[in-house]
């Protein structure tokens, strides 16, 4: 049984001496409820100065009497970054770490039946020991995800194996004529003495019809037992990614066999799929060759940091659909479950990573927080079809002893705790570096037109490095430009900006992307290419662009109401959709009469274009780009570019104002 302690907290932002005490007055405290975040606005205004350190959060709350005898859990959903929690003044624990889930034993602490304090320490301070030290967003503090009290009989699936599900299911083999799946129930017994446990596994169809089933024989449990057992599916319906994401439930009983009694009951979504990666041909689902059209994703919105409610989890996968996008690196952290059940439900490719970001303190106390963190990130997510890449890290600063050191411990660890699925690196420095030879794949981000101008795009640099290292496995895990939608320049003269400057202008960050999918586009060896940034995100520290505090390079806005021009030219060639788009659409107030109008194109035979109601030809493009030199009038300028496919029309209109 599952209870919501998301409402009634009381949040005070300061170390409070003595606040975990049961009788402490926190009256005078703001009221609040979780998720929540004291960083929501001073994370993203710029400077660089927004608030580290400590805040408390107090709630009272009662537990029904009916959950006496139970094990009682405190599940914490997401807290950044360091949380301490006591319940009833005794101390149940510290997690370190901003990003997974974590549960914390309260049986012995709380008293159903009766009122119970809970009271949360949380720091979101630089901590030299917990991963990461550095990154470019921000670190948001606070409980910004759900927390919740999980009962569970004495005898069920263990809740301590580092916040998973306690059920573990492991693919062996998937083909168009069969599939077997190899499942791990880790079985609890905290009764105090020895009992007899069953466990029966059921699989399920979309519709809920029963396909394979599998039941244990009786066996003795002290503490903790793993229970193995194999299903097995005649012509599987297998899970194909966005053309057909179909999943089965797996359902998980553990039982008392003295008495028969379903003790404790787990459900988890199976996706069957299998996936391979090769140096020459890239990324196949099923055996099918699949174009890994990805995007990264940080998990904060304007004005909210990173308390995000599941519907704008949903809006955000929403633009990616419309866009096209089929896979998805949650950079740089494990971010909420809703996500990968998203991903899972929609289809996405996804790479999974721990936070390791710019640095390491080599000491034993960091490596074993990012190895924490790794398992954390593998234990919870292992049932999720989407997930088919586990990232160690990104963007080491030091290519020494200490670094490659913990990558190749870190990749270790995932052959180790899933051997289903390929461990990635992302490197922004040479492509042979030793970082860069741990994992089974290999990724770079890469920012040419951006932040190296020394060559129109990453394709020759690639090229160079698939001829001299031909079996690794190469893609591109972050490309991209900055891009302000108040900042506008004519097509037919940008240039690079000045990076750190306040001008961005956003047909510069559309040209990038342009060049830069030609080149993805001629060369399939690149198993997977990730924009960055499918949304602008906070980045406290940075000044530049239009907005302190912000890094502009998303396709669409902040606050998700603005699909920048790259948007659709992405659109354009990664969906079959029909449509007609003015690109600079933004740019209503012009000063020149000479421009050049670009509007992009999908699913259309030509497109035609009329200015002021006068029309000045069709064009038909090869590459979803169409192309007019005109003269603006003084005074309102209407721009309608129409679409034709065979009885269909598709329109996009704007309206510029010449003043001369």
């Amino acid at each position: 049984m599952r209870t919501d302690l998301d409402a009634g907290w009381r949040f005070v932002r300061a170390d409070v001496p003595g606040a975990q005490a049961p009788g402490f007055a926190d009256a005078s405290w703001e009221r609040t409820t979780v998720p929540h975040t004291w960083n929501a606005l001073d994370g993203q205004d710029g400077g660089g100065d927004y608030r580290r350190g400590t805040g408390w959060y107090r709630r009272h709350f009662t537990p029904p009497r009916t959950v006496a005898g139970k094990r009682l859990w405190l599940q914490f959903d997401g807290v950044n970054t360091v949380a301490d929690v006591w319940v009833n003044g005794v101390h149940l624990g510290q997690h370190r770490g901003g990003y997974a889930t974590f549960r914390f034993d309260a049986t012995d602490a709380l008293r159903p039946g009766h009122d119970n304090v809970l009271a949360v320490r949380v720091d979101n301070s630089a901590v030299a020991d917990v991963a990461p030290l550095s990154a470019d967003y921000t670190f948001f503090g606070g409980i910004y995800r759900d927390v919740s009290l999980v009962a569970v009989d004495p005898l069920s699936v263990r809740m301590d194996d580092f916040g998973g599900p306690g059920v573990y299911l492991a693919q062996r083999s998937v083909t168009a004529e069969a599939a077997e799946v190899d499942v791990v129930t880790k079985a609890h017994n905290g009764s105090g003495g020895p009992r007899a446990v069953r466990v029966r596994t059921v699989l399920s169809d979309a519709r809920g019809r029963e396909v394979s089933r599998a039941v244990s024989p009786p066996a003795s449990i002290s503490t903790d037992l793993d229970v193995p057992q194999r299903l097995s599916i005649a012509r599987p319906h297998r899970w194909q990614g966005t053309a057909d994401p179909y999943l089965y439930q797996v359902r998980v009983d553990v039982l008392d066999a003295r008495t028969g009694r379903v003790t404790d009951s787990v459900g988890q979504p199976l996706g069957l799929r299998s996936s391979t990666v090769d140096a020459d041909a890239g990324f196949s689902l099923n055996g099918q060759h699949v174009a890994l059209h990805g995007v990264n994703a940080h998990q904060d919105r304007l004005d909210e940091g990173w308390a995000v409610a599941d519907r704008a989890r949903d809006q955000d996968f929403d633009l990616m659909d419309e866009m096209g996008v089929n896979a998805l690196r949650t950079a740089h952290y494990q971010q909420s479950q809703h996500v990968y059940d998203l991903a899972d439900r929609r289809g996405y490719v996804v790479w999974a990573e721990i936070p390791l970001v710019n640095g390491i303190t080599g000491s034993a106390e960091f490596r074993a927080n990012a190895a924490q963190q790794l398992s954390e990130l593998i234990r919870q997510n292992y049932n999720h079809p989407s997930i088919a890449f586990w990232g160690i890290g990104n963007e080491q600063a030091q290519n020494d002893d200490a670094t490659n050191g913990l990558l190749a411990d870190l990749a270790a660890q995932v052959a180790r705790e899933d051997p289903t699925r390929l461990s990635v690196y992302a490197n922004h420095k040479g492509g042979q570096d030793a970082v860069s030879n741990h994992a089974d794949l290999s990724a770079y981000n890469k920012y040419y037109g951006w932040y190296d101008l020394s060559a129109p795009g990453f394709g020759p640099w690639t090229d160079q490095l698939h001829a001299a290292d031909p079996t690794r496995r190469i893609a591109i895990s972050e490309y991209g430009a900055g891009g302000s939608v108040s900042q506008h320049v004519e097509n037919s003269t940008v240039k690079p900006p000045v990076i750190a400057s306040r001008v961005h202008p956003e047909e510069y960050e559309t040209l990038v992307h342009e060049n830069t999918w030609r080149q993805i586009e001629s060369r399939p060896y690149l198993w997977g290419t990730f924009v960055w940034n499918m949304f602008d995100f906070a980045s406290d520290g940075r000044t530049e662009g239009d907005t302190p505090g912000r890094n502009d390079k998303g396709l669409v806005t902040y606050d998700r109401k603005i699909r920048k021009d790259a948007f659709y030219w992405y659109k354009a060639n990664w969906t079959a959709t029909p449509f007609v788009y003015l690109t600079s659409r933004r740019w209503t107030s012009r000063t020149d009469a000479a421009t050049t109008i670009k509007a992009y194109g999908n699913g259309v035979d030509s497109v035609s274009l009329t200015l002021n109601g006068v029309p000045l030809g069709a064009r038909v493009s090869a590459d979803h780009t169409y192309t007019w030199p005109v003269t603006l009038a003084p005074g309102a300028n209407v721009v309608t570019v129409t679409g034709v496919r065979g009885g269909h029309t598709y329109t996009d209109t704007v309206t510029w104002t010449l003043t001369t």
